[in-house]
């Protein structure tokens, strides 16, 4: 019988919530308001004001609330100061390499130019110098003959 009662009162109050939508509204509207106003209230004690008229325990229930937040904190803090180190590790070591890999195109450009530097200058692969002074000498003229030889061709 007290749940068939139950299940009466029950139906009704949702048939007045839906004749009735705007106290519904009303009555959401107060429930907000005095959530709100509890939790400025909290704000306020987190904050340190309006303390004096708290008691030991809600003193320490206060306390411990803020030892939480701050240990949520440090963790939050320490996982990004975390990430951020592994992301600047990850950035010197690709700076490495790269390192590693200038020093090698380095040495082999200095290879190079210690093999260039051990061959003479401005010489081509034949081996003649080419900066070398050019030595000519002067030789007496031969006589000109006059007398073509025969099987020389005649150029027009």
């Amino acid at each position: 019988m007290k749940s068939i009662i139950e299940r009466y009162s029950k139906q009704k109050e949702e048939r007045q919530q839906l004749l009735n939508p705007a106290s519904e509204v009303k009555r959401e509207a107060a429930s907000l308001r005095k959530e709100l106003l509890c939790l400025q209230e909290c704000h306020r004690q987190l904050m340190g004001e309006e303390l004096s008229g708290l008691s030991i325990k809600d003193l320490e229930n206060l306390e411990n609330q803020l030892e939480m937040s701050m240990k949520g904190v440090r963790i939050k803090k320490g996982n990004l100061i975390y990430q951020e180190n592994r992301e600047l590790h990850k950035k010197v070591d690709l700076i490495d390499q790269e390192n590693a890999e200038l020093r090698k195109v380095y040495a082999e450009r200095n290879a190079d130019e210690a093999n260039r530097a051990s061959r003479p200058p401005y010489t081509v692969e034949n081996g003649y110098d080419l900066l070398a002074p050019i030595r000519l000498q002067l030789s007496q003229p031969q006589p000109h003959n006059s007398d073509e030889p025969a099987n020389s061709m005649k150029l027009g």
